[in-house]
Parts: C-alpha cells; structure tokens; sequence
C-alpha cells in the first residue's frame, strides 16, 4: 500500500508539470537537494575545466553553492548573466554569455526577491541550439502559473512541496527520462 501511495504520489507530480512520464520524477527532501543531485550526479560525471556552467545574478544560494563547489572540483568556470535596469533577465547579456563551452544553464523560473518571470522558453531554445541543458529552480512560479516541462522542452526542474501549500521535507526533481537513466546513482 505505501509503494503503490507513493507511486501515485509521483504520478500526481508528473501530471502536475507535465512530466512525460513518472519515471522522471525523483522525490527529494526540498529544491535545494534536487539542484544539488544534479550538480552531483549529472556535474560530477559529465563538467570538466574546459566547460562553463551558466547562472544569473538573480539566483538564491541554492542554486549557487552546488555549481560554486562543482566548480572547486572540475575546474569548470561559473559565469553570471546580469540583468536590466528593470531588474529582468539580461537576454542579450546571457547570448553574450552562452557559448560552445557552456554545458549548463541553470536559473530561477520566478525571483522569489525580485519577482521576474525569466522567459524559460527562449533560455531553453537558445541554451540548446548551443548544445547546453537548462536547469530551473521553479519553486516560485509552480505555485503561481502553469509549469509545463514538456512545452519549455526544459531538461531539470526543481520544485518545493511547502511553496504548494504541500508539507515540508519534500521536493522533487523532474529530469528528463534518458539524463536521469545515463546518471550515477
């Protein structure tokens, strides 16, 4: 009974974003922890010194400290996109930015301290046209609107129970189905 209620826990989280399957979901303690497994798991086996891994200035801790310590130990360069004097995403800053050594792009959907709407959609088409994944922190916009992964065609997301008026001490990683089979457990 506890597997089949967790199950369909994890089946209720891929319906919820769009998942194209529950198989992507992983369940977590919060978004910090997804965006570090990624940074673990999926950095450690696929980041060198010769990649870069992309933020923005706008990001909170946790979606800076894993790639700051990434960085420690690949020797891979960490490089931030500034913002407007709106205080919106950059985007002819972060084209300046992206380049063929840019393996990562990881940002905040929604600012939880700003409240700017990063344009996922357009990151995620120019991130991979350059041959980079695309990380989002969504814990502030899957409350607020709706988040369909498969529409973003976005490659991590990370969500937080506790911003869906759900209880604390959950999270969840959505990764796509074949990143998360070629990770190291």
């Amino acid at each position: 009974r506890a597997t089949e209620a967790f199950e369909r826990a994890r089946e209720t989280t891929a319906n919820f974003i769009g998942a194209f399957s529950s198989q992507e979901i992983v369940f977590t303690r919060n978004a910090t922890e997804a965006i570090n497994l990624v940074a673990y798991s999926w950095g450690d086996s696929q980041i060198n010194s010769a990649d870069q891994i992309l933020l923005t200035v706008m990001e909170h801790h946790s979606n800076i400290v894993p790639w700051q310590l990434l960085s420690q130990r690949t020797g891979c360069e960490l490089s931030f996109v500034g913002l407007t004097s709106n205080g919106e995403l950059d985007l002819d800053d972060f084209r300046s930015k992206l380049n063929e050594r840019t393996r990562l792009v990881s940002m905040v959907h929604i600012s939880n301290a700003l409240g700017a709407c990063n344009p996922l959609k357009e990151v995620v088409r120019l991130a991979h046209s350059a041959g980079a994944l695309v990380m989002a922190d969504a814990c502030q916009s899957l409350a607020h609107q709706p988040v369909d992964v498969q529409a973003l065609n976005i490659d991590f997301l990370a969500g937080s129970s506790h911003k869906l008026c759900g209880p604390t001490g959950i999270g969840f990683l959505r990764g796509r189905e074949e990143l998360l089979n070629k990770m190291p457990p």
